[in-house]
């Protein structure tokens, strides 16, 4: 009986070494997914801050943009302005080359 309790301890070590080593290889396995994971949080975390840099840099340029468009819309009132004066002008040409005339006669 000696030998078969002595066998049956054997196996019940042999199977808690087995379980021990399969547990510490889910650990390791499990470190790595971690570590992996990780790993991609921080480039998550620069790629979202170099998003924030591009936006931030792209707020600035749509602005300037606006101010841009806003400045242009005033020019191009002033430019219809000055057109709507020309053409006042040379409707009165005919006019004025008429009374040039009757003061050199």
């Amino acid at each position: 009986m000696a030998s078969a309790s002595s066998t049956s301890a054997k196996n019940l070590f042999q199977d808690s070494k087995s379980r021990l080593s399969e547990r510490v290889q889910v650990n390791v396995n499990n470190i790595g997914s971690i570590t992996r994971q990780m790993q991609r949080g921080s480039k998550s975390h620069e790629m979202l801050a170099q998003t924030a840099r591009n936006f931030s840099q792209t707020e600035s340029t749509m602005e300037n943009t606006f101010n841009n468009l806003q400045e242009m819309q005033v020019l191009m009132a002033q430019m219809n302005q000055n057109q709507r004066s020309i053409e006042d002008s040379v409707e009165r040409l005919p006019d004025v080359r008429e009374q040039v005339r009757d003061m050199q006669r």
